[in-house]
């Protein structure tokens, strides 16, 4: 009986030792989660989310976004397919500094070569108007979700960068074009979706302009 309720002691104990285990690596997760969330609000309050409706999101059907909520320099960030879509009011100065030598000599596809969006998108900004950038926020490398960075600063997270958007799980780099920098794990730039402008107030994402046809499943990878 000494030796049973002994082990059973020491199974209390391993089970105790297994579970503050699980909740110390629950606890970090959170300290994680908290940073990244931290550094974003410190760097940059402009980041918004912007939720369609439940059924929406579950029939997989086009969003649309009120782009006059959407300030210039600000993202936003909306729900299509399950995935983060980040929206971008490019300012003409963060539009200047996407065609300059010195971040396009960076840059692993900027001419988009690589099929990561439709063909109505296959420019220097990678989008219908230069203004907005509409783009997949889902990292090329394993899917993590990058941060956004619109301006360099001291407080940038990689050296030798000039803003947009960085990953911190492995730290992946790209423009405000969705562009990835060379020598980075990420092997594409991040996907455009399919989305037009009914109207000059409403970006509809999910669906195609009026006359094309894309399938967003043609495209390298998501």
């Amino acid at each position: 009986m000494a030796d049973e309720a002994q082990s059973l002691r020491g199974a209390a104990h391993a089970a105790g030792g297994e579970h503050e285990e699980t909740r110390r690596d629950f606890l970090l997760l959170v300290a994680g989660a908290v940073g990244a969330v931290g550094i974003v609000a410190t760097a940059y309050a402009v980041v918004d989310s912007l939720t369609p409706a439940g059924d929406v999101i579950a029939a997989g059907g086009p969003v649309d976004v009120d782009l006059t909520k959407v300030a210039p320099g600000q993202q936003v960030i909306v729900q299509w397919r399950g995935k983060p879509i980040f929206v971008v009011d490019r300012t003409p100065a963060l539009l200047k500094e996407l065609q300059g030598p010195k971040l396009v000599n960076q840059l692993s596809d900027p001419n988009s070569n690589t099929n990561q969006q439709p063909p109505y998108a296959q420019n220097w900004h990678r989008s219908i108007e230069a203004q907005y950038a509409v783009l997949v926020g889902v990292c090329t490398h394993l899917g993590c979700i990058p941060l956004f960075f619109p301006k360099p600063d001291p407080t940038n997270p990689a050296p030798n960068w000039l803003g947009g958007y960085f990953c911190p799980c492995h730290g992946s780099k790209y423009d405000l074009a969705g562009r990835v920098y060379a020598g980075v794990p990420a092997p594409y730039n991040l996907p455009v979706p399919p989305y037009h402008f009914p109207d000059k107030k409403t970006l509809r994402i999910g669906e195609d302009p009026p006359g094309q046809t894309w399938d967003f499943g043609s495209i390298v990878q998501i």
